[in-house]
Parts: structure tokens; sequence; C-alpha cells
């Protein structure tokens, strides 16, 4: 793993002001350097939207406590997953998350340049895990227990928002 973040353009698809009254999606790329440059940022990533533990845990802890990250001195908070952007938006909006940006890697260039991608059932997935990232440079990284291809597990042990803020506090 390498300690800076990756090089890249993050697509990701977004509600524009529409004509007429609709709201169509637009594409917005987010260069890498937009996200983490100069920034204290949290990233935490999921194998998959829309599972269970994702959408019970995870994700909503973050959300629920994301003003006690930003008075940890966090910029922002940005979940991510190698899926579609559509699926990560209405995602979030479908689970009530109001503060955690969805930051889809749809390509895995992120998850992949960061040693956390896997294979599993034969589609690229991100492993599960919470970095904190500072100007760009991955300063802790919590991945999770037993990473290999075709894991049968799904751990979920340490890449928890209270093991974040924990680290956050001590350092």
């Amino acid at each position: 793993m390498s300690n800076k973040v990756p090089e890249m353009i993050f697509r990701n698809r977004v509600r524009g002001e529409g004509v007429g009254g609709r709201n169509p999606w637009r594409w917005v790329d987010i260069p890498s350097d937009e996200v983490f440059s100069g920034k204290n940022i949290v990233v935490f990533a999921l194998s998959a939207a829309i599972t269970p533990r994702a959408s019970n845990a995870h994700l909503p802890d973050y959300d629920a406590k994301y003003e006690e990250l930003k008075s940890l001195g966090v910029d922002e908070v940005y979940c991510m997953s190698v899926t579609a952007p559509f699926t990560m938006s209405q995602w979030a909006k479908n689970i009530g998350i109001e503060n955690v940006k969805m930051l889809p890697d749809t390509q895995g260039d992120f998850t992949r340049g960061i040693g956390m991608l896997i294979t599993k059932g034969g589609r690229e997935m991100t492993w599960r895990y919470s970095a904190h990232i500072v100007d760009g440079e991955i300063k802790k990284l919590f991945a999770e227990p037993g990473m290999m291809n075709d894991c049968p597990d799904d751990p979920f042990e340490c890449s928890d928002v209270d093991t974040m803020i924990a680290y956050l506090k001590e350092s």
C-alpha cells in the first residue's frame, strides 16, 4: 500500500437544475486532489451498497457521528465502494443519509491503488476499511481482518466509526 492516495478522477452522478421543472442527472468529474489535497478526510469503504450491514450500521453510524468527527478536526467524511454512482446516491437518499458524502469508485481505481480491491464471485469489490487521510497521505488504515479473494466472511471489527473516533482522539 502506498501512503499517497492515487491521482485519479471520480465520476459521480448528481441531480442538476432541469429545464421545465425536471431534474435530470448529470455527470460530474471530481479529481482526487480536489477531495484530498490540503484536507483532513475520513474515508470508509464497504464491499457493496444496500447490504444489511452497510445499510443498518456502517453508513448510518458514520452519518450519526459526523459532527463528532468534525469536532476532531475532520473536514469531510466519504463513503466509498466499487459501485455505480446512481446506486450509491439513491441508496444514501433512501436510508436518510444527511452528512456523509458518497464517493463511488466505479472502476476500482482508487481501491486498487491503495491495495484494498478483492474479487468475490468474479466481481471486483472493495474490502471493508476506514482510513484517515491528511493532505492526500494515508495516515491510518483500518482494514478488516482476513482480506482475500472470495472470502466467505464480511468482517466488521475495526472499520467502524467508534474505532476511527478513538484513533482521532489519540492522535
